[in-house]
């Protein structure tokens, strides 16, 4: 069997081509495909949500305009208080941080001398102890070697 086809094309206005196709004996087929306005192509693709507030005309002088106006100024106000508040908060963080490191180095130099205090303390004891106690040994055996030679 063999396949006999027509096509014909149209082109709307937002830029849809649509292809009219006969195939045999079947009737007409609608193909709706996307084809670029411009016939170079290209540009960047608008999100559903812009496409619609660029075509409409805005009243500055209309109330739901100046609600909305009214209700951006408080939202910045509000992001930057906040924003402001958040450095502060960092800030005072930052100084106490800073004051404890202060503190706690102040606090490792005054346990660094009072280590050093002690260690000599003891190696002074340490020394006077040694020199102060004979070797059991020794004194045993001159002992011994005297009561031996009597």
């Amino acid at each position: 069997m063999s396949k006999t086809s027509q096509q014909n094309t149209t082109t709307d206005v937002s830029g849809v081509s649509v292809i009219h196709t006969q195939a045999h004996s079947s009737g007409l087929q609608q193909v709706p495909q996307l084809v670029p306005v411009s016939p170079g192509g290209g540009g960047k693709a608008v999100p559903p949500s812009k496409q619609g507030k660029k075509n409409s005309f805005v009243d500055r002088n209309s109330d739901e305009y100046r609600q909305r106006r009214e209700r951006n100024n408080m939202a910045v106000k509000k992001s930057r208080l906040k924003s402001k508040q958040k450095a502060q908060d960092t800030l005072q963080r930052v100084n106490q941080l800073k004051e404890e490191n202060e503190r706690l180095e102040a606090k490792i130099k005054l346990l660094t001398k009072e280590l050093s205090v002690l260690k000599d303390l003891f190696l002074e004891h340490a020394h006077n102890f040694a020199d102060n106690v004979q070797p059991v040994s020794t004194e045993t055996t001159t002992t011994n070697a005297e009561n031996s030679g009597q």
